[in-house]
């Protein structure tokens, strides 16, 4: 008969130290919350230097590229046909995005993509408006969906580190769970990957034209090629860079000390 462990989060010297700062990090002194981002960062680069030692590492390289994948196709049906109202947006990218796996980084990936939909809300008020056309068959601009692939892949890695921070919080310091460090660590990272991540709308003269196209001219959509096909093809094609972006495997852009892209 098999037999399972609940797991502990990540191992090894520098997840240990961040985890160390963290438990003697205390929610009531007065540089708190610069001592929580600093410890932020700690998890951060040592999810960074981990995946730079091992690719493999949690499995979260191949789901994220798997999970950017399946988003780009998304947001091309999204833009004909939107969602209705936040639950629904959710659930039907976590159907079309989320897969059906069970391990952490898949995990990360739902989660993601809820959280990327709450933060879009936030970027754009014009959001409910959309949803609002949606029950009449209208879909998505593609500045909404350009941001909401933005978001998904750095709320990704924030809700990955929430998770192990949560573990060990609970194992080690269980006094810190009513703080919810995890969640505010969760905030920090998703903030600074976000302008990391590539903007589909943004890197393509051409698909910034076509975005244009779908918004302002439907009759152009059909005539040579489907403007929101060929947005999502750009955005397909910026996976492996939205991800080596924010996993740290693409070094230029390596969170540094200060938090800031070095």
């Amino acid at each position: 008969m098999g037999t399972s462990t609940r797991w502990k989060g990540p191992n090894g010297h520098r997840w240990s130290s961040a985890a160390r700062r963290l438990a003697r990090w205390d929610g009531e002194s007065r540089n708190a919350d610069q001592r929580l981002e600093e410890i932020a960062a700690d998890h951060l680069r040592a999810l960074h230097e981990t995946l730079r030692d091992d690719r493999s590492a949690f499995g979260l390289y191949d789901t994220a590229c798997a999970a950017g994948e399946r988003l780009a196709g998304a947001l091309g049906s999204l833009a004909v046909q939107g969602a209705q109202s936040e639950s629904e947006l959710i659930a039907r990218l976590a159907s079309e995005v989320g897969g059906g796996g069970g391990t952490l980084a898949d995990a990360a990936v739902r989660r993601g993509v809820a959280e990327a939909v709450r933060d879009l809300r936030g970027r754009h008020p014009e959001l409910d408006d959309a949803m609002e056309a949606a029950s009449a068959g209208g879909g998505f601009a593609w500045d909404i969906l350009c941001d909401l692939y933005q978001v998904f892949f750095a709320d990704m890695v924030g809700e990955f580190l929430r998770s192990a921070v949560a573990e060990h919080v609970k194992l080690a310091v269980p006094v810190l769970v009513a703080t919810d460090p995890e969640g505010r660590i969760a905030d920090w990272v998703a903030e600074k990957l976000v302008d990391l991540v590539p903007n589909p709308c943004e890197e393509s003269a051409e698909a910034a034209e076509l975005a244009k196209a779908v918004d302002t001219a439907q009759s152009v959509v059909g005539a040579v090629e489907d403007p929101s096909a060929v947005l999502s093809k750009v955005a397909e094609g910026l996976v492996p860079k939205a991800v080596g972006r924010v996993l740290g495997l693409i070094t230029d852009e390596v969170i540094g000390e200060g938090g800031a892209a070095a």
